[in-house]
């Protein structure tokens, strides 16, 4: 089998690019080990909300529709959404296909013009194609701390990824360990059903949900001040773990969440977890430090992004006064948190996810087996990414880069076609072509 563009992952990047390649007339295959949208309507908890304003849900030909524009979805809306794109737009997708790994460059192709070969699970069938497009995310493989190996097995422990909501969890407290936007939400989310629940700091950075007449994620995206506010490393060990934006949350319309905001609602927190001793976590204590950098961090993008309006004499609403960090309610815990002592039945890994792009060649990858790329342009001729963060900055992450990200791959492969079809001169004609 050939087809001109292949495209493994089907979320809304893979799907964008696929769009993207449709309004130019092109044709292509999305190969989804899964459902379409399964991350966000199987992959999430419950009561999460997107954090991104429900206008940035804007897929390549279809711009958000609804009657909410300034509002936050649900997750399970996105997926809904999503679907909905790939029917409405006719894009071939394959459903439950496992890619097992991709050969390049390829030796004797049973197509013309064919660069790749990828091999999926249930046959012997293996598909040829021009273009291939990696959207698999830096999201795809949950990261849990090699110690949880040393914890008491009475205790159950999951990765965030793999939380749904409080009556799934055994009878208990909770500890969530990691401070990021999935650890805080999920720690909120378990307290306000009346769990007792412990959260095990970690480096994390936060933000106003608005800030000077704008969600503080506008700024970041129009402003270009993002820099060392918004960003990740993309390897495979401890440190690279790819992390997600500042802690907000798109619940009750936006709002702020931060540590002292989680004490107030009853939520014990605890330093860092760096070992384990079967009942017993050894912790740093560092609660207050990790707290204060936050919002040491926090002021210095409030000020860049007040620096950027000076700059271009942008009429903004004043500054306001920034959330209060109450450091009053961050005593330290201690060295050690005894888990039988305290209830704590369960261990949610809020711990991030690290990126797995293993089914590639080798020569595409990094010595961490991270892609090599610029702009999401690969390292093999024809091989492209989509959702990968640029150097490292993880914007192109979000959801609302969806089109974005599908109109940049999608106009490569034009040009590629066109150089290959016609003359160097119709190249201009990418340029002046409209979605």
């Amino acid at each position: 089998m050939f087809v001109e563009t292949l495209i493994i992952g089907g979320g809304q990047q893979g799907c964008g690019v696929a769009g993207s390649l449709a309004l130019l007339g092109y044709d292509s295959l999305v190969l989804e080990q899964g459902e379409i949208g399964q991350a966000w309507a199987h992959g999430r908890w419950d009561s999460l909300y997107v954090n991104t304003p429900n206008r940035l849900v804007d897929f390549p030909g279809r711009p958000y529709d609804g009657d909410d524009p300034e509002g936050f979805m649900p997750a399970r809306e996105v997926a809904e959404r999503l679907k909905r794109y790939v029917s409405e737009m006719s894009l071939r997708v394959r459903e439950k296909t496992r890619v097992k790994s991709v050969e390049a460059p390829i030796d004797n192709p049973a197509y013309d013009g064919a660069r790749f070969r990828v091999h999926v699970d249930g046959g012997d069938e293996a598909i040829e194609s021009r273009n291939l497009v990696a959207a698999l995310g830096g999201y795809s493989s949950p990261r849990i701390p090699d110690l949880s190996a040393r914890i008491d097995p009475s205790v159950t422990q999951i990765h965030s990824s793999q939380y749904r909501n409080p009556q799934s969890l055994p009878d208990g407290a909770v500890l969530v360990v990691g401070a990021g936007s999935s650890g805080q939400q999920v720690a909120e989310d378990l307290r306000e059903s009346g769990r007792d629940v412990y959260l095990a700091v970690g480096r994390h950075k936060t933000a106003p949900r608005f800030y000077r007449g704008l969600c503080v994620l506008d700024w970041l995206r129009f402003m270009s001040v993002q820099g060392d506010f918004e960003s990740a490393a993309v390897g495979r060990g401890l440190s690279p773990s790819i992390p997600g934006a500042s802690v907000l949350s798109g619940r009750d319309g936006g709002r702020d969440l931060n540590l002292s905001i989680l004490a107030r609602q009853g939520v014990r927190l605890v330093g860092s977890v760096r070992n384990a001793k079967e009942d017993v976590l050894l912790l740093d204590e560092n609660v207050r430090q990790i707290a204060e950098a936050a919002a040491s961090a926090e002021q210095e993008l409030l000020k860049a992004i007040d620096a950027a309006i000076a700059e271009r004499g942008l009429e903004a609403p004043p500054r306001t006064p920034a959330t209060v960090v109450d450091m009053d309610l961050l005593s330290s815990y201690g060295p050690e948190l005894d888990l039988r002592d305290n209830d704590i039945s369960t261990i949610v890994w809020a711990t991030g996810f690290v990126p797995d792009y293993r089914l590639l060649p080798a020569a595409v990858l990094d010595e961490e087996g991270a892609p090599v790329h610029t702009r999401g342009v690969g390292a093999l001729p024809g091989l492209y990414y989509a959702g990968l963060p640029e150097g490292r900055v993880v914007r192109s992450l979000l959801i609302g880069s969806t089109r974005t990200n599908g109109e940049f791959v999608a106009r490569q492969i034009q040009l590629d076609n066109m150089l290959r079809h016609e003359s160097p001169q119709a190249a201009a004609r990418v340029w002046s072509a409209r979605y």
